[in-house]
């Protein structure tokens, strides 16, 4: 398979990923947009989960940030929707289902994740159901009064804050 010449520099893919096999066609296509277009950032959500005066935060288990708190969240799936994304991963860190109330808001601040660029979606989560506990690469999950947040990790104090105005708690 060959890619679009860059400055000069014909790239030909032979075929073979790092582990030995052969390339899929959806891993060929990624790395084409990669040559040509160079490197996207991630995508990834979270989910404000109001109730009442409070919102549901996890302790971080893994670094970035670990040991502190921050809103469940993390990275979308390919093949996978944002809305699917954010639900999964609020009941996968919390243990809390949930269903979605509103779009909180898009935070794309290349420095927000000091991984590397990513782009989140934030939605508003109502609990349906479920006891808080921590899960996946969460270490804690409990539900803060609103006015009592401890630090948060990434940019959640602003996503909290935004999705609070939103909501006129």
């Amino acid at each position: 398979m060959r890619c679009p010449p860059m400055s000069g520099h014909e790239v030909v893919i032979l075929g073979e990923s790092l582990g030995g096999g052969r390339f899929t066609e959806e891993e060929a296509r990624a790395l084409r947009r990669q040559v040509r277009y160079g490197p996207s950032p991630s995508l990834t959500v979270d989910g404000v989960v109001l109730r009442g005066g409070e919102v549901l935060l996890i302790r971080r288990g893994t670094p970035p940030f670990e040991g502190a708190y921050a809103l469940p969240g993390g990275f979308v799936r390919v093949g996978e929707t944002v809305e699917a994304a954010v639900l999964r991963e609020v009941r996968e860190e919390t243990g809390i289902a949930g269903r979605i109330v509103r779009l909180v808001g898009v935070y794309s601040n290349p420095r927000r994740d000091p991984r590397g660029h990513t782009v989140s979606i934030a939605f508003l989560i109502e609990p349906v159901s479920g006891t808080p506990v921590g899960g996946d690469d969460a270490a804690e999950a409990r539900f803060f009064p609103i006015d009592a947040l401890p630090d948060l990790a990434f940019d959640h104090r602003r996503i909290v804050e935004d999705a609070v105005r939103a909501m006129g708690v």
